[in-house]
């Protein structure tokens, strides 16, 4: 292997990304996070236009941050509800997509939901993300109906198992 070079082939070795708690200092890089997502362009782009992540939420939920170890950059994050168990928000950063960010978080999340004495998560996905939540062990357990003008297309329903 070439020095400087991690085994993935990705360039220089990186430390591993921190999976840490949300702080209220964090809230405006979240809301960016989730208003600039490639993932919600085109006919998905209304839902996150004026979406805010709030201190308030982050301090009222289990939100954790994926951030880069030597500039805080913030890679991705999650929301856990405990009750009614559920995943409210998962985002990863457009350019840290395909580096396993996404899989960090879902096994960060596994970790948090045991430890809260849950066996599964429920996971409303965005249509395009359902291939991601199946792959790391979601089951489809219904699909959610559009609901407008909130939601203006059906969303698929899962159920993450995190074991005891």
């Amino acid at each position: 292997m070439r020095p400087g070079v991690t085994n993935s082939g990705r360039g220089p070795h990186r430390p591993d990304p921190l999976v840490r708690r949300a702080t209220a200092r964090d809230a405006r890089r979240l809301t960016r996070l989730v208003r600039t997502s490639r993932a919600y362009e085109g006919p998905y782009a209304p839902m996150v236009a004026g979406y805010r992540v709030g201190p308030d939420y982050i301090e009222a939920h289990r939100v954790f941050v994926a951030a880069d170890p030597g500039d805080d950059r913030v890679l991705g994050f999650y929301a856990l509800v405990l009750q009614p168990p559920e995943l409210d928000l998962m985002f990863v950063a457009d350019e840290a997509q395909g580096l396993g960010i996404g899989r960090l978080l879902i096994g960060h999340l596994r970790e948090e939901a045991r430890q809260a004495g849950l066996s599964g998560v429920r996971i409303v996905a965005h249509p395009p993300a359902e291939g991601f939540y199946r792959s790391v062990g979601a089951e489809t357990t219904g699909t959610v109906r559009a609901n407008p003008p909130a939601v203006m297309w059906d969303r698929p329903e899962l159920l993450l198992p995190v074991g005891r």
